[in-house]
């Protein structure tokens, strides 16, 4: 699995939050989410307000930084779980029981924190977390 690192240095005047863009962007490739998934997943911002974050980076609200969290632990979670680079990356994709027979990208499109949180607790339960 290809490993998500952000890529400001401390002290080098660079915010944590272009670098939590940046790892979300790599996370969507890896997972090929489209650009509504995207917004879904981050909260929902302007389109505008995303692609200005996408190229300029700037300043995430709190929620956005939150979600990007979570996003990060399951991908690291699914990780440790699935070694298989496409395993885990396909698993977001595929029903699961668990989740009434949706897949964690279809939980997690409900929009809210707390879909994405869902998704999370389960992957950590899995992995012993």
């Amino acid at each position: 699995m290809v490993k998500l690192k952000p890529t400001a240095q401390a002290g080098e005047g660079q915010s944590v939050i272009p670098a939590a863009m940046e790892a979300f962007q790599g996370l969507a490739d890896l997972w090929q989410l489209s650009t509504e998934d995207q917004l879904l997943l981050l909260g929902s911002p302007g389109r505008s307000t995303f692609f200005k974050w996408k190229k300029d980076g700037g300043s995430l609200p709190r929620d956005t930084v939150e979600r990007i969290s979570h996003l990060l632990a399951i991908h690291k979670a699914l990780e440790i779980l699935l070694p298989e680079t496409r395993a885990a990356d396909g698993w977001i994709r595929r029903p699961n029981a668990q989740f009434n027979g949706q897949s964690a990208l279809d939980v997690m499109r409900g929009g809210q924190v707390i879909d994405i949180y869902r998704v999370r607790q389960y992957v950590d339960a899995q992995r012993g977390g």
